[in-house]
C-alpha cells in the first residue's frame, strides 16, 4: 500500500463527512510533495508554503511555551487553508471552500486522518522524501553537519575573490 492509496482512503472518507474540503496534500516537513489530490503545480508550491508555515507554527509554539504546535490556520475570504502534523516527517493540508464555518469540528476530524496517515508513514519509514522535525535548541552543528554539506558550500581557507588594484 502506497501513500496515495492511503490518502485516497482516508480522503474519501474525510469528504464524504465534510463536503466543504476542496483539496489536500500530504507534504513532508521538508516541503516535498507526498500525495495530493489538487493539480500538481498547485500542490507543489501548497507542499513548500505548508512546510514553511509548519516551522514558523513549531518554533511560535515553542518560543511561547504553551504545549506542542496543533495546527496552522489562514483564513481567505473565500475559505480556509490548515495544516496539521502528520506523524514525525509529514503534514496533512487541508483547503476548504467558505462553508467551513464549524472549524473546531473540521480540527477534529482532520487530526484524525493526520494521525492516521503520519502512522502510515512513520512506520514505512525513508523513501517519501521527508525528514524528521529537527531539535529546534540543538546546535546548528547537529541540525546540519558540515559533513553533510557538498564541498562546494564548505569555506576554504584561501579567498576566492581578490581586491582589484586601484
Amino acid at each position: 500500500m502506497d501513500a496515495d492509496t492511503v490518502m485516497g482512503t482516508e480522503l474519501r472518507g474525510l469528504r464524504q463527512r465534510r463536503p466543504d474540503i476542496a483539496g489536500a496534500v500530504l507534504a513532508g516537513t521538508d516541503g516535498l510533495l507526498i500525495s495530493s489530490d489538487l493539480p500538481s503545480t498547485d500542490a507543489t508550491h501548497l507542499a513548500a508554503l505548508a512546510a514553511a508555515s509548519f516551522g514558523l507554527g513549531h518554533r511560535v509554539a515553542d518560543t511561547v511555551g504553551q504545549g506542542e504546535f496543533r495546527q496552522s490556520v489562514v483564513c481567505t475570504t473565500a475559505g480556509c487553508v490548515v495544516t496539521y502534523p502528520a506523524g514525525r516527517s509529514a503534514l496533512l493540508t487541508l483547503v476548504t471552500g467558505s462553508a467551513a464555518g464549524d472549524l473546531e469540528a473540521l480540527h477534529e476530524e482532520a487530526r484524525v486522518v493526520a494521525r492516521r496517515a503520519g502512522s502510515f508513514l512513520d512506520v514505512r519509514g525513508g523513501g517519501i522524501g521527508a525528514t524528521s522535525v529537527p531539535d529546534a535548541h540543538a546546535p546548528l552543528a547537529t541540525r546540519t553537519p558540515m559533513a553533510t554539506l557538498p564541498t562546494q558550500l564548505r569555506r576554504s581557507s584561501r579567498p576566492t575573490w581578490r581586491r582589484p588594484p586601484i
